[in-house]
């Protein structure tokens, strides 16, 4: 998935379609870059890399760390900044529930705050989840259980079974729900995975890490997200292996041939590390985000700046066995084609490269959960240079993690059983749900089924009792004509959602 991308193209070859008989994408960076700016000399004839732009100097004297001095310290996951969803995938009207590394969380939109709030998913009353609740006249969130209301702060404003004239119960410190520092970044929603008072101002200290293409007017880009059935380590490991993709995204991102591959590591520290390899450079700025960029160099051409292609992954823990993906795919040329293609269309292309090699990584972590995580080096044999990042990572992950993520007390060594394919890989749970451009399509494409069947059924319940010489045989033969394909259009359109926004099932045998 390391090519993984949106389409950029209308016409052929076609990047919309649920199945493709040619590789959605193809090209070649060089390997040597230097910053934004700045390129490097082509070492190709059409393309050449860009340092990726994502911001990580610390904020502040105390973020500072050297190669040196970090040899012994560990990666702390509940002090860091997490990305919980894309703003365009939430809704202002309704709060929505996510778990992150572990923790149960409510986003929701606070009207008289004009912000987006993170809290602790559950009310303190009977710890409800206030997920399943709403968002009230006054703007307050809203538990549906038995009422409780509260602010942007997480301070209870109304106890509806609370005496008005008794003592003010809802201004107890137990009344409130915690709340997350938050805030908005990139377009998306980020958290801080601690309620203590400590981090209320840790985004004067701490900021997440900053990409400036996605606020650049000149780039356009599409937000894409999954939740995915398979681990933290093996979702970044993956986007990090170039070589799986002519062979497990075989007919959709490429086609087979494997080649030997140069991939050189950076010095590694505990901020994460960068990789130079033939088609660009490439940055993992732990715990979640690894990044790559690439473009044109500018030529003789009137062009005033060069093509840039930005494809950027945020892989979020969830609970072990369980992630999540957002994927952000960003170019500066072709802007206008966004305009006209909506969104959904392009994750069409997009689930399906995800769904091409879903089950098998599911199934390689229960392997890889046999031997033991800590133990991957002994049992992976890893000889060639195209698993340079892979190795790093796993490197990085053993010397400040102690090889697996930290929960915490929150879970055991367990993954969770393998379910039927179809369940593993149903799209609509997992994406359609959350995405505001697909979950949109979806009923629409279903009224439209609903609507072809209407009028097939009652075209033909028409013809049926219409007397003949009533109506011209002429017109007869076109209303049955229109019945049938109506009739047939339902089913294809049935076929069409469902192996779209459902399953579509992918065998490697007959690819």
């Amino acid at each position: 998935m390391e090519a993984l991308r949106a389409p950029s193209l209308v016409s052929p070859p076609s990047l919309i379609r649920p199945q493709l008989s040619k590789p959605i994408f193809t090209l070649a960076f060089n390997q040597k870059t230097r910053n934004l700016t700045q390129f490097a000399k082509p070492k190709f004839k059409n393309f050449t890399a860009i340092s990726p732009s994502v911001s990580t100097e610390p904020t502040s004297p105390l973020e500072q760390e050297t190669e040196t001095h970090d040899q012994d310290e560990k990666f702390d996951w509940f002090s860091q900044w997490y990305a919980v969803m894309p703003v365009c995938d939430l809704d202002k009207r309704a709060p929505q529930g996510k778990k992150v590394m572990g923790l149960d969380v409510v986003v929701w939109w606070d009207k008289n705050e004009n912000s987006w709030n993170v809290f602790d998913d559950r009310c303190p009353h009977r710890l409800a989840p206030v997920s399943e609740g709403r968002i009230d006249q006054w703007g307050r969130l809203q538990c549906v259980y038995h009422g409780w209301c509260f602010g942007g702060s997480g301070d209870c404003k109304f106890i509806p079974q609370a005496p008005p004239d008794g003592p003010p119960v809802h201004t107890s410190q137990k009344a409130c729900v915690a709340v997350y520092p938050s805030t908005v970044q990139n377009g998306i929603v980020w958290f801080w995975p601690n309620t203590d008072p400590q981090y209320k101002d840790i985004l004067t200290k701490k900021k997440p890490p900053y990409i400036s293409e996605l606020d650049d007017p000149s780039f356009t880009y599409q937000m894409y997200t999954r939740d995915i059935p398979y681990g933290y380590e093996i979702l970044i490991e993956n986007l990090m292996d170039p070589a799986h993709v002519r062979y497990a995204h075989y007919g959709i991102l490429d086609r087979e041939g494997g080649c030997p591959m140069e991939i050189n590591i950076d010095q590694m520290h505990k901020n994460g590390f960068t990789a130079n390899q033939s088609y660009g450079q490439s940055k993992f700025v732990p715990p979640c985000l690894h990044i790559s960029f690439g473009g044109t160099p500018e030529g003789k051409s009137a062009r005033k700046q060069p093509r840039r292609l930005s494809f950027i992954f945020m892989c979020i823990p969830v609970s072990p066995g369980n992630s999540r993906l957002i994927f952000i795919f960003g170019r500066n040329f072709a802007v206008w084609i966004d305009r006209f293609v909506p969104r959904w269309m392009y994750h069409i292309s997009q689930n399906l490269v995800i769904d091409s090699d879903m089950y098998l990584l599911h199934i390689e972590e229960k392997k890889l959960m046999e031997t033991g995580f800590t133990n991957w080096e002994n049992v992976c044999f890893v000889p060639t240079k195209s698993d340079a990042k892979v190795i790093a990572f796993r490197k990085w992950l053993k010397k400040y993690s102690g090889g697996r993520i930290d929960w915490g007390n929150k879970f055991n060594e367990s993954l969770p059983p393998t379910p039927p394919r179809e369940q593993l890989m149903d799209r609509y749970r997992s994406h359609v749900v959350n995405c505001s451009s697909c979950n949109s399509a979806y009923k629409g494409l279903n009224a439209v089924k609903v609507v072809l069947k209407l009028f097939s059924g009652a075209a033909v319940a028409m013809l049926a009792a219409t007397k003949q010489g009533i109506i011209s045989v002429a017109a007869r033969n076109t209303l049955a004509v229109a019945a049938v394909l109506c009739y047939v259009g339902s089913k294809w359109l049935s076929h069409f959602v469902h192996k779209c926004f459902h399953y579509h099932g992918y065998n490697h045998a007959f690819k």
